[in-house]
């Protein structure tokens, strides 16, 4: 017979001096590296709920004794014999190791229910062929319990029989489970970095995500009856993120990961991965990523929120799905298109180019002025989607009687913005119409796509996870100690103009994790070049998996293909990949 403990907290520290430190959260953490066999754990019951939700995670300090503590899953129930040894104030158990991949009660593995639906949230249809399992708790970094919250993921591959050649991407601030869509040329057999004939590749959505793992638009406590969590949905971390992801794991039977890849958001989560240690995890791949946001980061997408909290249909997040604040998240996201991209490469995509009217993307019926101030009025406007009038609000005929008596300029003074006509066209019966750039073109169309796939509450709940992201926090005293905890080999890629994620905050990941090379995506696309340039990022990571991976990539004998790439056939919805000629719009 089991029973739960619903205070049980792990400590370590100096029993003589009586000075101890909690190590982590009875219900969400994982114990990370490999302990010693023997290494013994101070356990402690007493204090209260509410007092363990506020206490945070901590890794041991240089110099302090490795202990180890129990390798809990998210259901936490131990023996009633280990309960009563725990009531002893000073009762000292053996580690568990991670390598045995049990719970207290020495069952191996949990089974979460599974569904394929989620009727509450449009967006999960999205994502062709996920699974949804539903964790029956979880307890946030922040205390904050979730119950039936569903995971969205999907497999490719097949897990072998040790259950070892599983390898987990991590997707982006907006990406989703769909691993084909945003990276699929690097997808598939022999010769690709995510070769499906060696690996069980796994991708699991983020918390707060729309696309269908627990966030703003999914019901509370998976019960439709409670309505959706809206702006009341918990912040989450991105260790909240890898401690749901390990459960998923588990019940998937994967005993150890052979690699973690992502980019940006994704290689923050693989940074966060890497501490469960290289028994768990072989190698990692970040890309074009950060050991902590930076005040660039943090500063950018508060400007984005500002922008959702700017519309007035946003009304403080209980906006209805069929009138949602589309606006103020459709300029978040041309805002955020400027950080992906550089301004190289916006100039020689686009320069001063006026979009080909038989290729835009994003016009319908232009307006048709009767008046110069209407025509003033809408090229002023041009661009504004939610303009309480479609004609000005000057009396046409007193309008145009002014613009009569008004001295004509001559014809060889052109519109000083745009390409348009000259003021003779004022008194010639020819209104001037409003002109605009290709890049702006472009930004509104990449603003009407996200709206359709996107949720603002989940925009909002993304980017302050971003913000939590330190590999320093409740861990060690500087960046550089942290990340110096990293065992695994580590391939290191960077951007050089990347402008959100720079360059030298990839250098400061390869220079401080002992086991880490560094590799440069030559591009000027900026941050987004991890999206675009495949075959860059497919040989680098290809070559690297030989090197480390050998019984993987050599199986029986056998030597891969050279690396190969395929190709895009459609635009991608998650990702930055088109096949349209952008540069027309």
């Amino acid at each position: 017979m089991s029973r739960r403990i619903g205070s049980l907290i792990l400590y370590w520290g100096n029993e003589a001096a009586n000075h101890w430190r909690p190590v982590g959260q009875w219900q969400a953490q994982r114990p990370h590296g490999p302990p010693p066999a023997d290494s013994m754990v101070p356990i402690f019951i007493g204090l209260s709920h509410s007092e363990i939700e506020r206490l945070q995670y901590q890794t041991l300090r240089p110099g302090a004794t490795p202990v180890r503590s129990f390798c809990i899953t998210s259901h936490n129930y131990i023996s009633a014999d280990i309960v009563e040894r725990l009531r002893q104030p000073h009762t000292i158990m053996p580690a568990v190791t991670m390598a045995e991949n049990t719970t207290l009660n020495g069952d191996s593995r949990q089974h979460y229910e599974r569904t394929q639906s989620q009727p509450e949230n449009p967006f999960s249809a999205l994502i062709p062929e996920q699974q949804i399992a539903i964790v029956p708790e979880f307890t946030l970094e922040s205390g904050v319990t979730l119950y039936n919250l569903p995971v969205a993921y999907t497999t490719r591959g097949k897990l072998n029989e040790e259950g070892n050649n599983a390898m987990v991407i991590c997707h982006a601030l907006t990406g989703s489970a769909d691993v084909g869509d945003w990276w699929g040329p690097l997808l598939g057999g022999p010769g690709r970095a995510f070769d499906t004939s060696r690996f069980f590749i796994v991708c699991m959505n983020s918390l707060g995500s729309p696309y269908g793992t627990a966030s703003p638009v999914t019901a509370k406590d998976n019960d439709p009856s409670k309505g959706r969590y809206g702006p009341e949905f918990p912040l989450t971390t991105i260790r909240d993120d890898v401690n749901l992801h390990k459960l998923i794991l588990d019940d998937l039977g994967v005993k150890q990961l052979a690699a973690v890849v992502g980019g940006s958001l994704g290689g923050m989560f693989v940074l966060e991965w890497a501490y469960f240690g290289k028994d768990y995890i072989r190698c990692i791949v970040p890309i074009a990523t950060s050991s902590r946001h930076s005040a660039w980061g943090i500063s950018w997408g508060e400007a984005q929120r500002q922008s959702i909290y700017a519309d007035p249909k946003y009304d403080d997040g209980y906006y209805s799905f069929d009138d949602p604040p589309s606006t103020g998240l459709g300029a978040a996201r041309m805002s955020a298109l400027l950080t992906y991209r550089s301004r190289n490469s916006f100039e020689s995509r686009f320069g001063r180019n006026i979009p080909d009217p038989s290729k835009v993307q994003t016009i319908g019926g232009r307006p048709r002025p009767s008046t110069p101030s209407e025509a003033h009025f809408h090229i002023h406007n041009d661009g504004h989607v939610v303009k309480r009038t479609s004609i000005s609000r000057q009396n046409s005929t007193t309008d145009a009687a002014s613009s009569a008596e008004s001295p004509a300029l001559p014809d060889s003074v052109a519109d000083p913005q745009f390409h348009g006509p000259t003021n003779s066209s004022l008194t010639g019966g020819e209104m001037p119409q409003s002109h605009y750039f290709s890049a702006q073109s472009y930004l509104r169309y990449q603003g009407r796509k996200f709206v359709t796939r996107f949720d603002s509450n989940c925009y909002i709940a993304m980017t302050r996870k971003l913000d939590t992201h330190d590999v320093s926090r409740n861990r060690a005293d500087t960046i550089a100690d942290a990340l110096a905890m990293i065992q695994q080999p580590t391939l290191v890629l960077g951007i050089e103009s990347d402008g959100l994620f720079t360059f030298a905050e990839q250098e400061e990941i390869a220079q401080h994790v002992p086991n880490a090379r560094l590799e440069r995506i030559e591009s000027p696309e900026g941050h987004d070049a991890f999206l675009l340039q495949f075959e860059q990022v497919n040989n680098y990571v290809l070559s690297f998996f030989k090197e480390v991976l050998p019984d993987i990539m050599f199986k029986d004998g056998e030597a891969p293909e050279e690396a190969s790439v395929g190709q895009i056939t459609k635009s991608s919805t998650f990702g930055e990949a088109e096949v349209e000629d952008i540069t027309a719009w």
